[in-house]
């Protein structure tokens, strides 16, 4: 198989420093493709943004953890509609209380449904902190996102060869969390639906930095290749909440940079 490349972010309407980092690195640099939060306090800017844009590809970022619900039923969310951060605690119950499942079944209806009134095509899905990884959620997200066009899902299978071969040795988390992945990529063949091959950008979320793309890019698989940024123009106080680690202007910086554009062109060819 060729290799072959698609460059995303993730968090779009999260704030308007990420769109306007997703917008810059769209039109200056190698992004082709975002993720929106639906209900992100900057969705409706990102939307706007988005329809000036139509080489981006749009997909829905699910999110069902660490953000914000379209309905705040109560049954999820807390008092401010907002989803929690405990991902062993939301699994759980994702899995177990039917009440939580049902709730959890509108809530997922009505972020695809939102995507849908944006009048963007679907281009694929995904979910805030992988959390579609949940045989639920996973479920979910494809049986209804089939209603509403869906035909492409992100497995976050990062192969940790690669990464090795990168100078980044992984160790037990990141072999359990590509394992995990085989129960999504079964759901989303049996449905019919495509998946990248492989993705980046797991093991340095918020560090996908110009020199590792210029390690990782001439080591990529065949087949098709998923790497995932998280960009903004600036820090503002929504990135410094919830990621305060993150290096967003860094990684938008790589998505700019035309070393890395010239190693993509030379994967292509």
């Amino acid at each position: 198989m060729p290799r072959r490349v698609i460059v995303s972010a993730d968090d779009f309407g999260l704030s308007e420093a990420v769109n306007a980092g997703i917008e810059r690195a769209h039109r200056e640099g190698v992004l082709g493709a975002a993720s929106l939060m639906v209900a992100g306090a900057a969705a409706a800017d990102a939307v706007r943004r988005a329809r000036s844009m139509p080489g981006l590809r749009v997909g829905l970022h699910l999110v069902v953890i660490e953000g914000a619900s379209m309905l705040a039923d109560p049954a999820l969310v807390d008092g401010r509609g907002w989803f929690a951060s405990d991902q062993l605690r939301l699994g759980v119950n994702y899995f177990f209380r039917p009440q939580v499942r049902h709730a959890l079944e509108r809530e997922i209806r009505a972020q695809f449904a939102a995507f849908a009134a944006t009048g963007l095509e679907l281009a694929h899905a995904d979910a805030h902190k992988h959390m579609h990884m949940h045989p639920t959620v996973g479920r979910m997200m494809i049986d209804i996102g089939r209603e509403f066009g869906l035909r492409h899902v992100r497995v976050p299978a990062e192969p940790v060869e690669v990464l090795a071969a990168c100078g980044t040795p992984s160790g037990f988390g990141a072999r359990a969390m590509l394992a995990g992945t085989r129960v999504l990529r079964g759901q989303v063949e049996r449905a019919g639906m495509t998946a990248p091959d492989q993705v980046f950008g797991l093991a340095w979320s918020g560090h996908m930095t110009e020199a590792r793309m210029l390690r990782l890019i001439p080591r990529l698989p065949r087949g098709l290749s998923e790497i995932y940024f998280h960009p903004a123009a600036s820090r503002d106080a929504t990135l410094q909440a919830l990621m305060p680690s993150y290096d967003h202007v860094g990684e938008l910086e790589a998505l700019l940079s035309p070393a890395v554009r010239q190693a993509l062109g030379e994967v292509a060819s």
